[in-house]
């Protein structure tokens, strides 16, 4: 009977002991899900992505969101930012094509589209675009005057961009903006205010005489208007005298010495009512003969209309 006890006791004692390590290796087996969770599970934000190698090896690129790699294999080798961003300010000295010395401010805006080309292919990928930066506004500037440079810079900031882009397009890098802006010294500003103020001063005077000179213009077709109508008051003057001297000839034509003498005494009494009505003339001298004139005109009337009367 002790045999078997001891037996019985022997077995439990192993059962116990299998229970025992079967709880270890199930707690073993929890944190070892726990680590595996925490190292395999990813979580990338909006604006960043992140570079996966495998054995120091570039494997591929997890984007915004929630992400898988396999534990102690896998790791993240580099977090990119992939918003745009401006790069720090660049202080060029330019010497221009007419020979003034300038100092350029390159600023750059950037973003990164390929993140794995921005970290494998360069090592500073931000000073590598500065420095293609200032070759090409240093390259530029000395092609230009200044006066160029001034009036031309956003074909400038054009001209940057599209080979800037060019150039940063194999280290994964989109440029998106670029923006020069032109500081001068003292002794280049002085330059300027005067080269300004003359600059001023000719317009002015160019504004004077294009302003005369038309002056002129408006005054000379004023007369040129002035004597058209002048010309063409004489004309009909002449017209209408034309036209009377016509009426008058086919009058006398018509109705023979009456209608000369009717004229006559047409034009002696047109000649006395001026005489009369000028401001000059303060006594007035009637000739003899005028009264009988005036009594000879009511005659010649009526011969004159006996005659169209017969005529008609």
């Amino acid at each position: 009977m002790d045999a078997i006890e001891s037996n019985i006791q022997a077995f439990m004692d192993a059962i116990e002991s299998n229970i025992q390590a079967l709880n270890f290796i199930a707690i073993l087996v929890f944190i070892m899900g726990i680590i595996m969770v925490f190292k395999g599970v990813k979580v990338v934000p909006q604006t960043q992505v992140f570079l996966i190698e495998r054995f120091g090896k570039y494997r591929h690129t997890l984007n915004a969101g929630l992400n898988w790699i396999i534990p102690f294999l896998d790791r993240v080798s580099n977090k990119v930012d992939i918003l745009e961003r401006q790069l720090p300010q660049q202080s060029i000295s330019v010497i221009t094509k007419d020979n003034v010395e300038i100092v350029l401010i390159t600023i750059v805006f950037l973003r990164v589209i390929d993140a794995s080309k921005a970290i494998y292919r360069i090592q500073d990928m931000s000073s590598a675009v500065d420095n293609a930066a200032t070759s090409l506004a240093r390259s530029m500037g000395g092609e230009l005057v200044l006066d160029d440079i001034q009036t031309s810079r956003q074909i400038i900031n054009d001209r940057i961009k599209e080979n800037l882009s060019k150039a940063a397009e194999i280290w994964g890098v989109e440029i998106t903006r670029t923006e020069i802006v032109v500081v001068f010294d003292e002794e280049t500003r002085a330059a300027q205010r005067t080269l300004l103020n003359a600059e001023r001063e000719k317009r002015a005077r160019i504004a004077s005489a294009e302003g005369e000179k038309r002056s002129k213009e408006l005054i000379a077709d004023a007369d040129l208007y002035a004597a058209k109508q002048k010309a063409e008051g004489i004309r009909a003057i002449a017209e209408a005298e034309s036209y009377q001297t016509e009426i008058i000839a086919k009058a006398i034509a018509d109705m023979g010495e009456p209608a000369i003498r009717f004229e006559i005494l047409k034009r002696q009494v047109e000649g006395l009512s001026q005489i009369a009505s000028s401001g000059n003339t303060n006594t007035l001298i009637i000739p003899s003969e005028i009264t009988g004139i005036l009594g000879s005109w009511k005659t010649i009337t009526e011969g004159i209309g006996l005659k169209e009367e017969k005529a008609s």
